[in-house]
């Protein structure tokens, strides 16, 4: 059988770890800069029950007017180092993935690598490397 398609995705952020799990794991926080390039601004909405077991759901619209809605269950929290959790979207439960983020020190900031694995083939892995990276600029900027 054929390894499913991952993406790694690492970013310095201007924060300390502490800070950055937060953006993670704080609802007021994930929705200001969750989402590709193309998120509406006002349109984030996000649900997280932060526990291992606990189930989140983030939905947004986009400027071409489609709305997306993401969730899945937290399976690891190791704050501030370490977040894991299902990923599926709502218009294909199926296809589950499982996204891991990793959080150093890094000089004057932190060191965010992103693992996103199990995807259902590259082209869907192809997408998420655009919109994770779009994100995590997103991220970034919340803390420059």
């Amino acid at each position: 059988m054929l390894a499913k398609p991952s993406v790694t995705l690492k970013r310095h952020i201007h924060g300390r770890p502490e800070q950055v799990f937060a953006a993670w794991t704080d609802p007021k926080k994930i929705v200001r800069w969750f989402g590709p390039q193309q998120t509406l601004l006002d349109t984030v909405k996000a649900e997280l029950d932060v526990r291992v077991g606990g189930k989140f759901s983030v939905s947004f619209a986009t400027d071409d007017g489609e709305f997306h809605k993401v969730g899945g269950t937290y399976r690891e929290i190791f704050p501030p180092e370490r977040l894991q959790f299902t990923w599926a979207w709502h218009t294909t439960p199926e296809r589950e993935s499982l996204v891991t983020v990793t959080i150093r020190p890094d000089g004057d900031g932190s060191m965010l690598t992103l693992l996103h694995e199990q995807f259902f083939d590259q082209a869907a892995a192809d997408g998420h490397k655009r919109g994770w990276t779009g994100t995590l600029e997103k991220l970034a900027a919340e803390f420059e």
